[in-house]
């Protein structure tokens, strides 16, 4: 297949494309920034294009099979309008040069539910803190891009990981429609989903979780790498 994949350049974007590439796909990685994307291979093809631009978009879809966004963009007090703005684009591009099949990366924290085995600290102050302040105008994008994209006629899957990290290897991860409980998704079990759902007709039309079910980091782990960057 040739697959379409958004936010290429990103961390989640680039496991994607190494693992869609090793499993033999042709994939077209958009990025705003073709020169610092490091990856290279013969069925690569690095498309410099703004998700912001409807004719950058529709150059970009134009012979594909499939549209994989992992687009992400940083906390910010602004409006943010990437993901919503972006898929809007994609939408309309998709249509008319016939493309179905779409998967895009959302967040847990669109629906935030308490978790079982996080205490108070995690479920009513820094959940709360992250999805209604921190990462307000971030969250309120991305539940306007799952409307938007709920309401085509595309075959579309809205993927929704709990708390990212870094982890070079796929492990065991748990797919399930609506909420699932975990707090931990690593970006290698969260592509792998992805292109799993590329060829998985169950998830056509609903909106999925993927938590890592095992090896995950502590929550200050988590903290430290994520959103101090120190490793």
């Amino acid at each position: 297949m040739r697959l379409i994949v958004f936010g290429a350049n990103g961390p989640t974007g680039r496991l994607l494309t190494t693992q869609a590439l090793a499993a033999g796909h042709d994939v077209v990685a958009v990025t705003r920034k073709p020169r610092d994307f490091p990856l290279e291979h013969d069925r690569l093809t690095t498309f410099e294009g703004d998700v912001h631009a409807a004719d950058s978009v529709e150059s970009a879809i134009a012979g594909g099979d499939a549209v994989l966004s992992t687009l992400g963009v940083p906390y910010s007090k602004q409006p943010i309008t990437t993901y919503s703005a972006g898929v809007a684009n994609i939408v309309a591009a998709m249509r008319k040069h016939a493309v179905r099949r779409i998967a895009v990366v959302s967040s847990s924290a669109v629906d935030p539910k308490p978790h079982a085995d996080a205490g108070f600290l995690f479920n009513r102050v820094l959940q709360p803190y992250l999805t209604q302040v921190m990462g307000k105008t971030l969250y309120d994008d991305m539940r306007a891009m799952e409307s938007l994209l709920t309401e085509t006629e595309l075959d579309w899957t809205v993927v929704r990981p709990s708390g990212l990290y870094t982890s070079a290897l796929v492990t065991d991860y748990t797919v399930a429609e609506g909420h699932a409980e975990g707090r931990f998704t690593s970006r290698a079990d969260l592509a792998a989903c992805l292109l799993r759902l590329v060829d998985d007709d169950r998830y056509v039309q609903k909106i999925v979780s993927v938590v890592t079910t095992s090896n995950n980091p502590s929550l200050l782990r988590l903290i430290r790498t994520e959103a101090l960057g120190k490793h």
